[in-house]
Parts: C-alpha cells; structure tokens; sequence
C-alpha cells in the first residue's frame, strides 16, 4: 500500500468522527446534557420497545460492563429506564423514557441536517451512493489472510 494513501478504515473512522464530533456539539448549543459517544451509540441501536443489555452491548461492540455503565448513566439523567422484560424474569429491557424519545427524536434531527450539509459539501449524488454502497450487504469477514496456500 502506497504510505501516503490513507486504507479504507481510517477513511470510514474519520468520516464517523466528522459525525461523531457534531452531533454532541449541535446538541449541546441546543441545552442538552453531555453524552459521550457511547451514550450516543447505545441510543442508535436501542429498539423502540426495549433492548437488553447483553443485547446492546452485542450490537455496540463494546463489552457489558461498558452498556451497563452508559445505560446507568442515561437512566441518571432520565433519558432512559429499565422495565421488566416480559419473557424473561431474570433480564431487563432497556428503553426510552419520554424525555429520552424527545432527545432521540432531536438527535435525528441533527443528524439529518448533518447529511444534508454534508451533500451541500460533496453533492447529494455522491452522498446517495455513498449511502447504498454502506447498505449494501458485506457478508461475514473474511478469514484470516496471507497464508500461503
């Protein structure tokens, strides 16, 4: 690989970063409290219905205690609360309070007026097929590489 081409992760990570950086800073001039972007994270993987920790923690990449300590966190600040999960006495959902529904929803909000500056920068064609080649479906990883075989 040529050392003054940048790969493809750091690409995508500082492309996340772009977003990662705004959306607190837009949402905070907005009076919202502080979140870290893992408190952000686990609001975007959270169903509207509740997720377990476990669940989201899988769905994060992070480890449990990681989850637990964001969900405690957001429960804190009365963002999110933990109910009884119906098929299962020993697990708890997490979910939105209404105070967290509204942060999401504004969340989403900022997001969306994100892309839109970002197609103003780069053009909405390309933002539009940056957008279907990222859903596009990638499969499993690859195994390990470089042997020889």
């Amino acid at each position: 690989m040529d050392a003054g081409r940048r790969s493809l992760p750091q690409l995508l990570g500082e492309a996340r970063r772009w977003f990662d950086d705004a959306l607190p800073a837009a949402l905070e001039a907005d009076g919202a409290e502080q979140v870290s972007s893992t408190q952000l994270q686990l609001f975007a993987v959270l169903d509207e219905g509740g997720t377990t920790a476990s669940e989201l923690a899988r769905r994060m990449g992070v480890t449990r205690q990681t989850a637990h300590k964001a969900v405690h966190t957001l429960v804190a600040m009365g963002l999110l609360e933990q109910v009884a999960h119906p098929g299962s006495a020993r697990q708890l959902l997490i979910r939105r309070t209404p105070a967290g529904r509204r942060a999401h929803e504004r969340a989403t909000q900022v997001l969306d007026a994100l892309e839109r500056t970002l197609a103003e920068r780069i053009g909405g064609r390309s933002v539009a097929e940056l957008r279907a080649l990222l859903e596009l479906p990638w499969g499993e990883p690859p195994e390990a590489f470089g042997s020889a075989r």
